[in-house]
């Protein structure tokens, strides 16, 4: 595989592992839960690197589809690479501040630089059978493909769509561009599975008819000959005596016992005046009348189509490109089911969000979606976007629309860094629950669910070899004094093939005890990493 190389590719390549998880606090004024909660839908507004990490001790491995489209370098769009990285050349990046312009001779590794630790994080987001959905355009294509192919590894590319965005170039450029790529890989090509497209009624009604009456009802037709090796006979015509034989290098799909019994059923037929060759009738109640995704998209809607829904919900308002609803309705309906999530880290003005909540509408699903914009417009454009086509849209030409598509979202913004350091200083103490969050995902690098903690007795979670317990308050005068005591030690519940874990600022137990009760003594917030497996 040929490898791709850019300026501090050597101090990007494991940026993500150092970025810091933070607090995700949620935001009661502008959710559309009365009880805003991690498992609704959810907007989240905060740079979108350190959102993704914060993101992995409860989605890690749950993600079933991410969209995303991020700026495509074009040299006018005025974004800013701001990660914070120690590399000499980013740090010059970031002292001069200037947006990513046509004059930077660094902007193609700028935008290298910013993609790979975001799409490292989103690949740990997927789950094993999950696909990645980008959008971009030939300013970043080559870059983006070989990105990925070191990212996700070449062998999981699904394929690369080019969809037609507008009905003319505006005779710009030497050759005027109509459209853009969306690249699709797979997290495990071995168990990824995409869903196929229904066939329009369009399709049906041109390509299925019964014009003689046939039992069985509407049938198309189909060639009786294949290119593998099979059987080669002739085929005589009853009604004419006209003999027939497979095209050079073709072969018959039934054997010569098969073909004769179907052509007594009517179910092979000759053309007209019985002079062309055998074809098969199809039957339309046998057929799952659904196909691939093709490569090539020139049905979704134009860009247009999505500056008139954001006119449409809020009138005049500027927003750069938004993607048609129709398009991202496409890339779900074939990358995940009824009870999937998809994530989109560049949510812009939420369309992915949208085309969620009319996909649910449409066929009762219980899809989930994850926007994270970084912008301020997070609160203003992204969720009041959905908060009425929630609630209805009453200029809106679609009539669900007008009433409302219903669901419900969560709005979160990032809050302080969960570091040692903040935690010994007693400066920023996470709630308890974000502590267990981020205690049980940083230990055991699993999936951290809340619903199971009981801080009442200490409880926050049980992983593959380890019960974890957690004896904390957010109050330094509780740190002082709060420690792994013996009562506390016998009081909890034996835990059969798995040593137990407690997590607490002290102990006033020796090693010999803790072996003799199964137990392991984690220091806060000292010794996080020493149960990873």
């Amino acid at each position: 595989m040929a490898t791709l190389n850019f300026r501090s590719k050597s101090y990007i390549k494991n940026h993500h592992l150092t970025v810091k998880y933070h607090e995700l606090l949620a935001d009661n004024t502008a959710s559309l839960n009365p009880n805003p909660n991690l498992n609704d839908n959810l907007i989240l507004h905060g740079d979108n690197l350190v959102a993704l990490k914060s993101l992995l001790p409860i989605y890690a491995g749950k993600v079933k589809c991410i969209y995303i489209d991020p700026p495509y370098n074009t040299g006018n769009e005025g974004w800013r690479y701001s990660d914070n990285v120690n590399s000499p050349i980013i740090r010059r990046w970031l002292h001069d501040n200037r947006p990513v312009d046509r004059e930077d001779e660094t902007r193609h590794d700028k935008w290298l630089c910013m993609m790979m630790p975001r799409l490292y994080l989103l690949r740990e987001l997927l789950r094993d059978d999950g696909v990645i959905f980008i959008s971009i355009d030939d300013n970043e294509l080559h870059h983006l493909r070989m990105l990925l192919d070191e990212v996700f590894g070449e062998v999981n590319w699904l394929g690369t769509i080019t969809w037609k965005k507008k009905t003319n170039g505006n005779n710009m450029g030497y050759i005027p561009p109509l459209h853009e790529y969306i690249v699709a890989f797979a997290k495990s090509i071995e168990q990824v599975k995409l869903n196929e497209l229904p066939l329009g009624e369009e399709y049906i009604e041109t390509n299925f008819a019964n014009p003689d009456n046939d039992p069985l009802g509407e049938w198309t037709t189909t060639d009786l000959s294949a290119n593998h090796k099979g059987p080669y006979f002739k085929i005589i015509n009853p009604n004419t005596g006209k003999e027939f034989y497979p095209p050079k290098g073709r072969y018959w799909v039934f054997n010569e016992e098969d073909a004769l019994e179907k052509i007594k059923q009517g179910r092979i037929i000759f053309g007209k005046k019985g002079l062309t060759a055998p074809i098969q009738k199809k039957y339309k109640f046998k057929m799952s009348l659904t196909v691939k995704a093709e490569s090539l998209w020139d049905d979704v809607g134009y860009n247009s189509e999505g500056t008139e829904a954001i006119a449409t919900i809020f009138g005049p308002k500027e927003f750069e490109n938004p993607k048609p609803v129709s398009l991202i309705l496409k890339i779900l309906k074939i990358g995940m089911n009824s009870d999937d999530i998809v994530l989109d880290s560049f949510a812009g003005s939420g369309t992915t969000g949208q085309a969620v909540l009319e996909l649910n509408r449409e066929d009762g699903g219980n899809r989930r979606f994850i926007l994270v914009e970084m912008e301020d417009y997070a609160d203003s454009l992204t969720a009041e976007r959905l908060r009425r086509v929630i609630r209805g849209v009453p200029g809106a030409k679609d009539e669900k629309l007008q009433k409302g598509l219903g669901g419900t979202f969560s709005f979160f913004r990032l809050g302080s860094a969960l570091d040692t350091e903040g935690i010994l200083s007693g400066e920023r103490l996470p709630t308890y629950l974000e502590m267990a969050r981020y205690l049980f995902y940083t230990a055991t690098a699993e999936q951290f669910d809340p619903a199971l903690v009981r801080e009442a007795d200490n409880f926050i979670g049980e992983s593959s070899h380890y019960v974890l317990y957690l004896i904390y308050e957010p109050k330094v005068e509780f740190l002082k004094t709060a420690a792994l005591t013996l009562d506390f030690a016998r009081s909890l519940p034996p835990s059969p093939g798995k040593k137990r874990v407690v997590f607490a600022p002290a102990k006033y137990l020796d090693n010999e005890y803790l072996e003799e009760l199964n137990l392991e003594y984690a220091q806060l917030p000292y010794e996080i990493f020493r149960f990873q497996t």
